[in-house]
């Protein structure tokens, strides 16, 4: 095309005008470089380059269709992590919203465990306390049961010396009536009346003086000592005369006749004293028989330590 212009143009300047060689020359020129740019022109159409590269119209489809490819695989790719995205996005959502959740029912939970476990924590503080006072409760209770079991052995002690002492001073009477035993912390002295007393009498005779007077010789050096009189008889009914209904007034007078004669001694404290009539009320043999009977008529000397150190101790709080 740009060839036939060309050639239009040079006729046309030929017909018009008178054209001088040097132009003519000039115009040759531009007609070869023009035709030169066609052909470079024209070739590039057909694909080749001037340096031998393609640049085939297929070629350029070929490269845009893999580009249109690569697009459409990134599209897809895009996509795909889109929507995984989105799925990843409500998964946290979801899980964000369920720990929320959970989040406060362990907060609540929490604070509950922590109520229980302040108040279990007091609970535990009051009982140790109530433990400790306890503690101190046993110990000043241990402390005070020593005390007690020392002076409970102290008086034992004193008792058995003092069992001793009055075997020691009742020896000439032992066998004749007269028996010293010591039996749950006590001691007893038991004459028979055939030592003190006459039948159906309550006056004591010299014998049975001698022997009281024996025997309160011992008490007097032992004040701590309560001394309980009973007297004693069996179950005959009395027959005699004087001032006397029954058995039990006998007793009663009998028991009163060794307080009378244990007071002329003035190193016993007369509170110590306590006469006791128990008529046939409390025997220690069978009165089926002369023998049995005779022991039943008896005076008991019953020597007590006084507990007043112990009732204090068990009265302390």
């Amino acid at each position: 095309m740009t060839k036939n212009i060309f050639f239009g143009i040079a006729i046309a300047l030929l017909t018009t005008s008178c054209v001088s060689s040097k132009i003519y020359e000039d115009l040759k020129d531009k007609y070869a470089a023009l035709k030169t740019e066609n052909e470079s022109l024209m070739s590039q159409l057909d694909g080749t380059g001037g340096n031998g590269e393609t640049y085939s119209v297929a070629n350029l489809r070929k490269e845009v269709e893999k580009l249109n490819g690569e697009k459409t695989a990134l599209a897809m790719d895009l996509a795909a992590a889109k929507s995984n995205f989105d799925r990843l996005k409500e998964s946290y959502d979801a899980l964000e919203s369920n720990s929320s959740s959970a989040l406060t029912e362990n907060l609540e939970r929490n604070r509950k465990l922590l109520e229980e476990l302040e108040a279990k924590e007091k609970a535990l503080a009051k009982e140790e306390t109530r433990l400790a006072d306890l503690q101190r409760q046993l110990s000043d209770r241990s402390e005070r049961v020593e005390e007690l079991e020392g002076i409970i052995a102290a008086k034992d002690a004193k008792m058995r010396a003092l069992k001793d002492a009055i075997s020691a001073a009742l020896t000439n009477f032992e066998g004749n009536g007269l028996t010293v035993e010591r039996r749950n912390g006590k001691v007893y002295v038991s004459m028979e009346n055939k030592l003190l007393f006459d039948s159906g009498s309550w006056a004591v005779n010299t014998r049975g003086s001698e022997a009281v007077r024996a025997l309160g010789n011992v008490l007097a050096q032992n004040k701590e000592i309560a001394v309980l009189i009973e007297g004693h008889t069996d179950n005959v009914p009395y027959g005699g005369n004087g001032n006397i209904k029954n058995n039990w007034d006998l007793s009663t007078k009998r028991a009163t006749a060794i307080v009378n004669i244990l007071t002329n001694n003035s190193g016993i404290p007369k509170d110590n004293l306590t006469p006791a009539g128990r008529g046939e009320y409390a025997p220690i043999a069978p009165n089926t028989s002369s023998e049995g009977r005779s022991k039943n008529r008896r005076i008991e000397v019953i020597l007590t330590p006084k507990l007043d150190e112990i009732s204090k101790l068990l009265n302390e709080d």
